[in-house]
């Protein structure tokens, strides 16, 4: 039963990181950001910069990993949004 949660949280976190290629597709489509919080996504990137911090500290590589991914994702779409932010 651990192995299948923990399988199932690791697809979990790359689901997580995959929700946010719609945002980056938009922006990239429209060139666009001007319905875009970037206090909002700034903050979830604090938030998957703790998670790797904290996988890290805990042995837990699958949190860890999981969430470099996600800040990847959620880091692409805030500077994204930087980029278009006045159009």
């Amino acid at each position: 039963m651990k192995e299948l949660i923990t399988w199932l949280f690791g697809i979990s976190l790359l689901v997580n990181a995959g929700l946010f290629i719609p945002q980056i597709i938009k922006i990239l489509k429209t060139k666009s950001a001007k319905d875009f919080s970037i206090l909002t996504f700034g903050g979830f990137n604090v938030l998957q910069i703790v998670g790797i911090l904290y996988g890290y500290i805990q042995s837990d590589f699958t949190l860890m990993w999981g969430m470099v991914v996600s800040l990847i994702a959620c880091g692409s779409v805030t500077s994204l949004a930087f980029i278009y932010r006045k159009n």
